[in-house]
């Protein structure tokens, strides 16, 4: 299935926290989007791999994505190694997105900024015709797409542009709170993780809203790119 847009993450719920509210914008408007969780997630404090796929699977459909697809890699400890770069490449070919959302490009969380190295490395090898993949045996044709941009996570990173997403907030509230093992839940006998607190999605919506008062709207998510965006006029930029 080709999307539009496919939305990488790290962890499970690192693409509900940072652009969930952008994949539901452009599935409103007609794109087709899906997600790719790295690993399971299986070092989180809180919760444990099965549960928190399962949360993955229920948040996936919240969003409405066209599929959520989980490679399993090890949490800590993956590498930005060919075996590595392969699997992404593979379900590069296999999607053909046009846009690559990932993780943050540095970030409290060792993992964020080694992933969002690994997929922008996995998505300009998957342009290269000489690396041969096949999925369910049928060999894959090159694919490099158009732009990757990294989402920002729990460090503050001045964004290159901000995206909109005022009608949105409320559904991507619900995504995130599918992944209630993760986030505050007062009966929890868990310990208390950075995230778990009951301020922690005031503290997202909070960031939102610098960025949305940025561009005169409520809330909005904010990217970089590590390459200029080209845009056809001056007033695709207002």
């Amino acid at each position: 299935m080709k999307v539009d847009i496919l939305a990488i993450g790290i962890h499970p719920d690192d693409v509900e926290l940072s652009c969930s509210g952008t994949i539901l914008k452009h599935i409103s408007l007609g794109k087709k989007a899906g997600i790719l969780d790295l690993t399971l997630g299986e070092l989180g404090t809180r919760g444990s791999a099965e549960l928190r796929t399962k949360e993955a699977m229920q948040s996936a459909k919240i969003l409405g994505v066209d599929f959520r697809t989980q490679l399993n890699f090890k949490d800590g400890f993956f590498t930005n190694d060919q075996t590595h770069q392969l699997r992404i490449i593979e379900q590069i070919r296999l999607h053909r997105p046009d846009i690559i959302l990932c993780n943050a490009i540095s970030d409290r969380h060792p993992d964020h900024g080694r992933a969002a190295k690994l997929v922008t490395d996995a998505c300009f090898y998957s342009g290269l015709v000489k690396i041969e993949t096949s999925f369910d045996n049928a060999a894959q044709a090159a694919w490099r797409p158009k732009a990757v941009y990294h989402y920002i996570q729990d460090q503050y990173i001045h964004p290159h542009f901000v995206i909109d997403i005022s009608d949105f907030v409320e559904t991507k509230h619900k995504a995130i709170m599918a992944f209630s093992s993760q986030f505050y839940d007062p009966s929890s006998k868990e310990p208390e993780t950075p995230i778990s607190g009951k301020n922690f999605l005031e503290n997202v919506n909070a960031k939102m809203s610098v960025w949305g008062r940025a561009i005169n709207v409520q809330y909005a998510e904010g990217f970089t790119t590590n390459r200029y965006a080209g845009v056809n006029n001056l007033f695709d930029l207002i």
